[in-house]
């Protein structure tokens, strides 16, 4: 069966069955959440939402699918930016949303790991550690919505790379249906496990393009003992290098987030939300968050000295929980800001964190000569020099016009980064919309392995078909 070719009712029968009267969705207005991205870039159709319960679900249709030739597009949170998890248009594909399947199997604290079902939400995972005097780490915007299937398959990223790495990086083991049904438990607590390929590896940041995840047991780590944070304005793009340079000498692996703020950020945030309130009195172009897990001295020792040095212009270090929670918002309301302000052509780039200034203002130079009165809001990880390049429509521009510039500009953007040593996607993933990027930027022989890996995981091309490769 092609794509194109509609499903037949006696196989859409057969997989409501599958996941009973509660695990199915084929309301139009019901489906409609599931088929647009959360950017509203990408709108989809599909006859039918199956919603299972458990993996042995999951395996059931991945089965049926196979044999009759379906496409499945594995969908979390939906809280994606590059369509990965939004069906094609023509409707020959089933979305398979894992929304159901959100137990925590397991909380070990001596073993220092959490094994949880792909439809977890990462804030309850986040509350289980917490609950038992641990840390996940893993923390971004989304976290209230997005799910920690999505989260691997995409390998995100989040505030707290600098110390803890990414997604990949606190997984220890996967369960996961393969695109034949059957079902590969790769579930593990061992820290060390060295008995030939690490497949786990394959399947995070594969998008749902090689299998479904399932399950994950993931790393727990002890809780900060104690937690500083800071607000710095600083004097330049150079000075935030420097400052972290700094943060990291004195504090060893104590600096858990070096967060990268334009003052064109903090502009719009004090727009959407007026109980919102300046941290200084003077305005300045660039600024960080700064998280640190060690005491108050230590990072009065750092920013006194970066004062001396004229790399940080002013500083507020937060008194109380709720002081930091409020430096917090600054950061994390960018996004709903930026949207609320219009159209966002975004950029998910990441260069050399040493290359990080000559990004910022190759990148600047260039959207300006492009487009005329653009809004320019970079933000992001700057410790691991991820930098989100994000473009704001004009003020008073029409956004249908400003988002049709798309291509015009993430060239040149992308350009950029990859001149400097740096890449296209940091941690949002390829999805439908950076697969000519793909292209364009990954060597022939980076190309030619992933194709030959698809091809030996996925034969008939049916496991989220058209995202990534």
């Amino acid at each position: 069966m092609s794509a194109s070719t509609k499903i037949d009712s006696a196989i859409l029968d057969q997989l409501k069955d599958i996941v009973g009267p509660k695990g199915w969705i084929e309301n139009e207005d019901d489906k409609a959440p599931y088929l647009v991205d959360f950017r509203t870039l990408y709108q989809g159709a599909t006859p039918l939402v199956l919603r299972p319960a458990n993996t042995a679900e999951v395996a059931t249709i991945v089965r049926l699918c196979a044999n009759a030739g379906i496409g499945i597009v594995p969908q979390g949170g939906n809280t994606g930016y590059c369509g990965g998890a939004t069906p094609h248009e023509d409707g020959g594909e089933i979305v398979l949303a894992l929304t159901r399947m959100n137990k925590i199997r397991n909380v070990d604290p001596l073993d220092d790991t959490i094994t949880v079902e792909a439809g977890c939400v990462l804030a309850d995972i986040q509350s289980a550690a917490e609950a038992v005097d641990r840390l996940f780490p893993l923390s971004l915007a989304a976290e209230g919505s997005c799910q920690i299937g999505g989260n691997l398959s995409t390998n995100a990223g989040g505030t707290a790379v600098l110390r803890y790495g990414n997604a990949r990086s606190l997984a220890l083991g996967l369960e996961v249906v393969l695109p034949d049904g059957q079902v590969w438990d790769g579930l593990r607590l061992l820290r060390k496990n060295n008995t030939g390929y690490d497949l786990k590896q394959l399947f995070i940041g594969a998008e749902g393009t090689l299998g479904i995840i399932t399950a994950a047991t993931l790393k727990l780590y002890p809780r900060p003992v104690e937690n500083c944070t800071a607000f710095v304005a600083l004097s330049d793009a150079e000075a935030a290098v420097k400052l972290l340079a700094r943060a990291k000498d004195a504090s060893g692996d104590g600096t858990t987030t070096f967060e990268y703020i334009h003052r064109a950020c903090l502009d719009l945030v004090f727009a959407l939300d007026s109980d919102l309130s300046d941290p200084f009195e003077d305005r300045h172009d660039h600024y960080a968050l700064i998280e640190m897990s060690s005491n108050q001295d230590v990072a009065e020792e750092v920013l006194g000295e970066a004062f001396e040095a004229e790399e940080v212009r002013d500083a507020v270090i937060a008194s109380s929980g709720a002081q930091a929670a409020t430096l917090w918002r600054l950061r994390e309301l960018i996004p709903e800001a930026q949207n609320h302000a219009g159209g966002v052509i975004r950029h998910d780039v990441s260069v050399p964190v040493s290359h990080v200034p000559e990004f910022l203002r190759k990148a600047r130079q260039s959207a300006e000569t492009t487009i005329e009165g653009v809004r320019i809001a970079p933000f992001g990880h700057i410790g691991d020099g991820n930098i989100h390049f994000n473009l704001v429509q004009p003020t008073g521009g029409a956004r249908d016009a400003f988002l049709a510039r798309t291509h015009d500009i993430e060239v040149k953007i992308h350009d950029i980064a990859t001149e400097l040593e740096g890449s296209f996607s940091a941690e949002h993933g390829i999805g439908q919309l950076k697969r000519d990027e793909l292209i364009r930027y990954k060597q022939p022989a980076e190309r030619e392995m992933m194709l030959r890996i698809k091809a030996a995981f996925d034969p008939k091309g049916l496991m989220n078909p058209g995202k990534v490769v």
